[in-house]
């Protein structure tokens, strides 16, 4: 925890994150700490309850929310390394719980502090990394719930022009599904392979040496397909490089 004024900041690291890469939510850490803030990031949190949502389970998902939002409210933010749990969050939590007099205005208030951490750098605290350099070209891919729910576009790029020496290359369908979607990826996994065919494809031919996105779910979907193309491109979330890392191993690769 850092000693800063700024404001009380809870970090939601995500069961993924939590589970498959950890350095994400360290990355986070340190940009926030960085800017400003003050973070914890509560034990008590689990997962946001998306799958079971998304899987019709509501009742399981209600009770999820219930929990995360009584370890989040007293902060001053909910901070996210993701689009798509900060949209669970602040679009479906309020949905759930619409017909509950106690919880349905808890939710709304929670939904109203709530952001994917790009957005909040850069749209509530006005914060750019200073001192970052890294020699290579990246591609960009947008995930479908950070643009579509939480408004995440240019935040994340402005971030990254702000790293000496790095190149953004277009990337082609950059704003198109990379075919993870949580349990759709299980459900109908042969369109799933499709979409995330056509994904690698576009990413091979921006010739980039790492492709970037701000969802951990993406990634590890893309890295898979791309590893398994034999392709040279290496994937990372975007707080690792705003944080200082693109040396280590990239999402998909042994350690």
């Amino acid at each position: 925890m850092t000693t800063a004024s700024g404001p009380r900041v809870g970090l939601f690291v995500t069961c993924l994150v939590d589970a498959m890469r950890p350095q994400i939510g360290f990355a986070a850490l340190r940009l926030l700490e960085e800017a400003g803030c003050r973070v914890e990031a509560p034990q008590q949190q689990t997962c946001c309850g998306q799958p079971a949502w998304n899987s019709g389970d509501d009742a399981d998902a209600s009770s999820i929310a219930r929990q995360v939002i009584a370890a989040f409210e007293p902060y001053d933010y909910l901070v996210v390394p993701s689009g798509s749990c900060a949209g669970t969050i602040s679009h479906g939590y309020p949905e759930l719980l619409a017909t509950d007099a106690v919880w349905g205005p808890r939710a709304k208030a929670l939904a109203g502090k709530t952001y994917e951490i790009t957005s909040f750098l850069v749209d509530v605290l006005g914060y750019a990394p200073a001192g970052r350099r890294l020699e290579a070209s990246v591609t960009y891919h947008d995930s479908c719930s950070g643009l579509r729910e939480m408004g995440v576009h240019d935040q994340p790029r402005a971030l990254l022009a702000a790293v000496e020496g790095l190149e953004l290359r277009p990337l082609d369908g950059d704003n198109v599904c990379c075919g993870f979607g949580g349990t759709f990826c299980v459900k109908y996994p042969a369109i799933s392979n499709a979409i995330v065919t056509e994904k690698a494809e576009a990413i091979e031919r921006t010739g980039a040496d790492l492709l970037l996105a701000g969802d951990l779910g993406c990634l590890m979907n893309m890295a898979g397909k791309l590893n398994r193309r034999g392709s040279k491109v290496r994937c990372y979330h975007t707080i690792e490089i705003l944080a200082g890392g693109g040396g280590g191993p990239a999402i998909g690769e042994t350690p």
